[in-house]
């Protein structure tokens, strides 16, 4: 059953009192609670804190912040101080960065007299844009999901003629989707980590669009919903997906090897918050040993995201900073403890990357740098 919908940012520039409002993710999913952002401060503590999360919902955000932090001084030196505070907020991400690039690059090309309004333009640029690309690669990974689907109804249910012609394998080297599932019936299994859905980002998610595509077009399609501790982002997805009527399943962290290993999983298809140039992609921690396993079990993994994901000033995933996460979300006491946030899947493990242009091989992605 479907359930109340909150959606993550609205803007509210209208009033005397400008302001944000999101959806505060660290009370999900226990409750879902509309929080009021008014000044650049509450919109860096809302980024630092993952009371707002997910690279591309991180960047539209923090372009709103822009917005704010201009409030009562647009000047060159608020600017770049404004800049600079929200930058430090998380280093991984590169969605953030690439906001604040050009909300720069559009600000200090303004008037001063109009540069506060055109903060407020842009960042709602950014947010639209966020929309439109995140319900694109929607509709260029349903094809997947369509493949597989068709490929098990025929495997459950032959035909009589011989000589059906088959789809082509999609761009991006995919072409290892096929019938392998030890699940009963048409349904297709999908396995994601973290979450990269509609709550990641201002709208339609980016790992879980082809899914919501599909579930739209009256596809069968189940979730495999990691936990992903230690923040327990998964339970963020379970969340969404209840909220979309999307049947899934909420498993351990270090059960996703035993399910790819017996066939329970037709693709795997993850979020991202930095592509180095060479496709090799930073995503949650754990993100890595799905990959692993995937490829080990013949399971196609691919990543969708937004072109605003893709940092093509970094060469490789070996330049891509990893943010060291507190030691207290392990609630280990005084042990010693290591808690990266995030690791980096080469793009030799990758089938292919979904953007909003459509689908490229992990290893092909100059073709999008126009």
């Amino acid at each position: 059953m479907s359930q109340e919908r909150y959606p993550t940012l609205i803007e509210d520039a209208g009033s005397r009192n400008a302001a944000i409002l999101i959806l505060d993710q660290t009370r999900l999913p226990r409750e879902a609670v509309m929080l009021r952002l008014s000044t650049l401060e509450d919109v860096a503590h809302a980024i630092r804190v993952m009371q707002v999360r997910g690279a591309p919902l991180i960047g539209a955000t923090a372009a709103y912040g822009v917005a704010l932090g201009l409030t009562d001084d647009a000047g060159d030196a608020r600017l770049a101080e404004v800049i600079e505070t929200l930058a430090a907020t998380r280093p991984t991400a590169v969605n953030l960065h690439w906001a604040l690039a050009r909300m720069r690059g559009v600000l200090e090309k303004s008037a001063l007299a109009t540069r506060r309004q055109a903060a407020w333009n842009e960042a709602h640029a950014i947010a639209t844009e966020d929309k439109a690309a995140n319900a694109a690669i929607g509709q260029h990974g349903l094809p997947l999901i369509e493949r597989i689907h068709n490929a098990k109804t025929r495997s459950n249910h032959p035909l009589p003629q011989e000589g059906l012609a088959s789809s082509p394998p999609p761009p991006g080297g995919g072409g290892r989707e096929g019938v392998r599932s030890s699940c009963d019936g048409d349904e297709v299994n999908v396995m994601t980590h973290c979450n990269a859905g509609r709550l990641a980002t201002v709208e339609h998610g980016t790992a879980l669009a082809p899914v919501y595509a599909a579930h739209a077009a009256g596809l069968p399609v189940h979730v495999w919903v990691s936990e992903t501790r230690p923040r327990n982002q998964g339970l963020l997805t379970a969340w969404e997906l209840a909220e979309a009527g999307v049947p899934h399943t909420l498993i351990a962290d270090n059960a996703a090897g035993l399910l790819l290993m017996q066939g329970k999983v037709d693709l795997v298809i993850v979020g991202a918050d930095r592509i180095a140039a060479n496709g090799d992609t930073a995503n949650k921690v754990g993100t890595y040993l799905k990959a692993l396993a995937a490829r080990a079990h013949g399971v196609p993994f691919y990543v969708a995201a937004p072109l605003s994901t893709i940092d093509f000033a970094c060469a490789s995933g070996a330049q891509i900073p990893i943010e060291e996460r507190a030691v207290d979300e392990l609630g280990a006491g005084d042990t010693p403890v290591a808690n990266p946030a995030f690791d980096v899947t080469p793009a030799a493990l990758i089938s292919g990357i979904i953007s909003e242009r459509g689908i490229a091989a992990a290893g092909a992605l100059g073709q999008w740098k126009s």
